[in-house]
């Protein structure tokens, strides 16, 4: 995966230890909303939608926008917030740890050609919204989010943090 300068120019000063980083992720449907725009990971294997690392100074709808034409090569808006959620830690087989405040973005494909464009995928698919291929939960959760007819946003989160799951925010 690709990992921006940013991140490896932190990495030269805290080695391993833990990064709060904050991250995109772009739910994309056709401008119909019968099917969404899925990515396959090229690290792990895993259907996922388009996500990634915000930029400093970036606004994280930007990066949403930016990731989905550099990892997919398509054009999208984006619509509203649909749920602002924490992973968990992540250890990296180097070693590297991060905790990502991520933000979905409920988003609809404009145009491009969907393919993977950068190496970071190995498919870029189209799936009917009844019809998923099987995904991870926490991602399983920002799609849902990000397909939901939903005014407010939704606050995903953490069981460690939960008290009653999910709330709203607005």
């Amino acid at each position: 995966m690709s990992v921006p300068d940013f991140v490896l120019e932190l990495r030269r000063h805290v080695g391993t230890a833990p990064l709060w980083l904050a991250g995109a992720t772009a739910v994309i449907r056709d401008p119909h909303g019968a099917r969404v725009l899925l990515v396959r990971r090229a690290d792990n294997g895993w259907w996922t939608p388009v996500t990634g690392i915000v930029d400093p100074g970036e606004h994280p709808a930007e990066a949403a926008v930016r990731e989905a034409r550099e990892e997919a090569a398509v054009r999208i808006r984006v619509d509203r917030v649909a749920s602002i959620g924490v992973s968990r830690m992540v250890t990296y087989d180097n070693g590297d740890r991060a905790q990502y405040l991520d933000h979905t973005f409920a988003c609809t494909y404009l145009d491009g050609d969907p393919h993977p464009a950068d190496g970071e995928n190995t498919d870029v698919r189209w799936f009917e919204v009844d019809d998923l291929p099987e995904m991870r939960p926490h991602m399983l959760a920002r799609l849902e989010a990000g397909l939901a007819d939903e005014e407010r946003a939704r606050i995903e989160l953490t069981t460690e943090s939960a008290e009653s799951g999910t709330g709203h925010c607005g």
